[in-house]
């Protein structure tokens, strides 16, 4: 995933969206945006985790005037677990920073993360906070280069990569089921733009059971 995350990130970069008024609308007034809206009331009375994923998409996809693609590559970043990559170069770690509100909002934020994610999320504080980016990531990816199916082997790519570039990176059969869903929700927008990232969690548990019938 954290390499995932550092692709796309260079992708901001090499579309110059640098913040010039409080009012503008782009990535980072985005990012901040949608990570107040997590720490607030309004977000934390939401009761079950996928309504709250649910809200989240539709946040975002209102504050970029309905831009699918600028809304999932806003909620990769926004919802990541963390603010920084370490980098292993040469058995050195190197610290590369990500786009992140200050340390307090990024901690209430980290806090407020939907974690029951799928039936069989971990019962603990963390979950599957982490597999949000990976859902949206994936979906971002699709939905801008569907015809070359370029978010499977990204994700297959990063999760088999990511051990010997990455500190405290590994595979993890959970964040390809996250990336997979992802891809599905991506095909839903595509045929039909008011989709809910809840009903692509939905199809996957429904696949999931009916293959044990």
């Amino acid at each position: 995933m954290k390499k995932l995350i550092l692709f796309l990130f260079i992708s901001i970069y090499s579309q110059n969206l640098f913040p010039q008024t409080k009012e503008e609308i782009n990535f980072y007034s985005g990012l901040f945006y949608l990570s107040r809206y997590i720490v607030s009331d309004e977000f934390k009375n939401i009761k079950n985790d996928l309504e709250k994923v649910d809200s989240l998409f539709s946040k975002s996809k209102t504050f970029f005037n309905d831009d699918i693609s600028e809304a999932l590559l806003c909620l990769t970043f926004t919802c990541l677990p963390f603010d920084k990559i370490e980098l292993k170069i040469f058995s050195r770690i190197i610290n590369i920073p990500l786009p992140s509100p200050p340390k307090k909002i990024f901690e209430s934020r980290l806090k407020n993360l939907p974690s029951k994610l799928f039936f069989d999320s971990p019962h603990n504080d963390f979950g599957d906070k982490d597999k949000l980016s990976h859902f949206f990531g994936n979906a971002f990816l699709r939905y801008n280069f569907s015809p070359f199916n370029i978010s499977k082997f990204m994700g297959i790519f990063v999760e088999l990569t990511e051990e010997n570039f990455f500190a405290n990176g590994g595979y993890n059969y959970r964040d390809l089921i996250a990336n997979n869903i992802g891809e599905i929700f991506a095909e839903m927008l595509l045929k039909n733009k008011n989709s809910k990232p809840s009903k692509a969690f939905l199809i996957y548990q429904l696949l999931f059971f009916r293959d044990r019938i």
